[in-house]
């Protein structure tokens, strides 16, 4: 086979698709072109002169040599990739060189006729790239073995700086970027902070907040300032400096200059009218101090009741629990047959606030902290719910009641960091209200009077306390009362159809009297005057949660009937409290109508409700004399 014939074992157009353009008509040979002979040596021949002695001949010269025949040219080689060459380290002492201009320019490939040659005879499609050969520079060197190698010039990967006229390099200017984990600090922080700011009871003083993006300017100086931050609900700047001075206090005068809130003239409307424009009532600021004093003065109170609410504060001290709550179970005798710890707590805070105690102030003050820690610990953040512990059906009288307790607290205080959690309370309450006007135990879903009664002494201890209250959900209430009433409005009953009870009438009265009804509405009258004379205090008959509610309200309509009712109120009351051994100063709940399930804490607590009746809410309405 000849060289000019493919090799079997692959294609023609395979093979010539990688191989370069055969040259016409060149004569090629197996073997290598025959060496001329080499001439053998020879030695000069010695020639003797005529004394016989051995001279050497002259030497001849040697034949010139016939000149080589040229070998053929080698074919076009397959195009290669330039060697690779291992990078030399610099010597660390020779001196820095400075780059050569011409040296950077780049240098254009030329195609070689061969090339374009090789080029014109490839198929198209193939896969295999010819790269054009470039011809060596002018100034190679042929390298080592006698033949000459094909130089390939690698155009420069690195643009080289710019050179000034003088022949110096010029620098270019940094350019600053913002690395990408900073842009990401920067967005998590700013959301951390809006969080922060909008789930926090401190952001909601604050209205703007700007943050400002751009390079940093260096100052000289920075002047450093001491400022106070308060929030902007902040209605009173606290001072120590004064110290508390004894005087000499007059209690009639004080009585007399006892400005009560008066309410504003409500035309009388049939039942079923919508309710009329509320006032905002002051409630807790008789709790304390010399209003305390003419308050119970002025309402019948005594030593007697006093004591009696001191005794039954120190039964509830006895029995908090580490972790700042109450129990409905014990660790007292005749606790509840279910536990409700949310529940006992806010009624155990509800009794030392009555008092006056806060959570800043009072003889109680660190009992009252830790409860209202673990009412806050225990409120969602999400919908302001307090009581997802305590048993089914009596989740809604704990929410009502921690949300009484937390209101009363910020009212007292205007503490701003219980204004959110207050307020969260307060939008739960709006939320679960059914159509119908009223509670019960799951959210908008029914209502009944008892679970009512107490959502509305929520709302009203929020609307004192300054806190946000649709006057649309009072009207609804008012409309709910419409439905359980009987009597043209002076009975009522635990829900629509069923007979009016004393509890249920009491507590009916009662919302109708925060709602905005007057004190000489006839049906007010009729009811007082029912609750004082039929229902009176007896503990033969002993049903504390009345009492509960119809102190308040024959209190607030105060004259002749709560003559009446106190007098033998804050007699029975004291003398029926347990005053030895482990459970001093509790009332017990045995003989109780609902003692046997609520338990002795219970009982205990609207007993001391009742006895600080005098101060705990000033009076709605102001009665003739006063």
């Amino acid at each position: 086979m000849s060289h000019s014939d493919p090799p079997a074992s692959s294609s023609s157009d395979e093979f010539l698709s990688g191989m370069p353009a055969a040259r016409p008509n060149l004569p090629l040979s197996n073997s290598a072109p025959p060496l001329p002979p080499v001439p053998p040596a020879s030695k000069n021949p010695v020639e003797r002169d005529a004394s016989g002695s051995a001279q050497p001949a002259p030497p001849k010269p040697a034949p010139p040599k016939p000149a080589p025949r040229p070998l053929p040219p080698p074919p076009t080689p397959r195009a290669t990739l330039p060697p690779v060459s291992k990078p030399v380290a610099p010597d660390p002492t020779d001196p820095p060189r400075r780059p050569d201009p011409s040296r950077l320019a780049p240098v254009e490939p030329t195609m070689t006729s061969q090339t374009v040659a090789h080029a014109a005879n490839v198929r198209p499609g193939s896969e295999r790239r010819a790269i054009p050969a470039v011809d060596p520079p002018a100034d190679a060197k042929p390298a080592s073995g006698g033949t000459a190698s094909r130089w390939r010039v690698a155009e420069p990967t690195h643009s080289a700086r710019p050179v000034a006229d003088d022949g110096s390099q010029t620098l270019e200017p940094v350019r600053k970027s913002v690395p990408a984990w900073l842009v990401s600090l920067i967005l998590h922080i700013t959301f951390l902070l809006a969080l922060a700011l909008w789930t926090t009871p401190i952001g909601q003083g604050i209205s703007r907040v700007v943050l400002e993006f751009g390079e940093a300017v260096e100052q000289e100086s920075v002047e450093l300032q001491q400022f106070s931050l308060e929030s902007a609900d902040s209605t009173f700047n606290q001072d120590n400096s004064d110290a508390e001075v004894p005087v000499e206090l007059d209690v009639q005068e004080m009585i007399d200059a006892v400005e009560l809130a008066e309410p504003v003239e409500i035309v009388p409307l049939d039942i079923g009218s919508a309710a009329t424009d509320i006032t905002v009532q002051p409630m807790f600021s008789g709790r304390s101090g010399a209003m305390k004093s003419a308050l119970l003065a002025m309402y019948g109170g005594n030593q007697e009741t006093l004591d009696a609410v001191e005794r039954g504060l120190r039964w509830l001290a006895r029995n908090q629990e580490k972790a700042g709550s109450w129990s409905m179970k014990g660790p007292f005798d005749d606790g509840s047959y279910s536990e409700n710890r949310i529940a006992a707590t806010a009624m155990a805070m509800l009794a030392f606030q009555g008092d006056g105690n806060t959570h800043l102030e009072g003889p109680y003050q660190s009992l009252v902290e830790k409860g209202l820690r673990y009412l806050i610990k225990k409120q969602s953040r999400r919908d302001g719910f307090f009581a997802r512990d305590a048993p089914g059906h009596e989740k809604a009288y704990a929410q009502a009641q921690a949300t009484i307790a937390i209101c009363e607290l910020y009212a007292m205080t205007k503490d701003s960091s219980l204004r959110g959690p207050a307020q969260a309370a307060v939008d739960y309450a709006l939320k679960a209200q059914s159509t119908e006007g009223g509670w019960r135990y799951d959210p908008r879903q029914d209502s009944d009077l008892s679970v009512t009664g107490w959502y509305v002494m929520a709302l009203s201890s929020a609307k004192s306390a300054g806190l946000d209250v649709r006057e649309s959900t009072l009207a609804i209430i008012d409309g709910y009362l419409d439905t359980v009433s009987t009597y043209e409005g002076a009975g009522y009953c635990y829900q629509r159809g069923r007979p009016a009870t004393p509890a249920m009438t009491a507590e009916g009265l009662l919302c109708r009297q925060y709602l905005g009804w007057e004190r000489d509405r006839e049906a007010m009258v009729i009811g007082v005057d029912t609750l004082v004379q039929d229902w009176p205090i007896d503990y033969s008959d002993m049903n504390v949660y009345y009492w509960y509610y119809a102190t308040q309200t024959i209190h607030h309509f105060g004259g002749e009937p709560w003559e009446q009712w106190n007098g033998k109120m804050r007699v029975e009351l004291p003398q029926n409290q347990v005053k030895r051994g482990r459970e001093s100063g509790s009332w017990s709940p045995q003989a109780d109508q609902w003692g046997e399930n609520s338990g002795r804490l219970f009982t205990t607590c609207l007993s001391i409700y009742c006895l600080e009746v005098y101060y705990r809410h000033l009076p709605l309405y102001k009665t003739v004399g006063q």
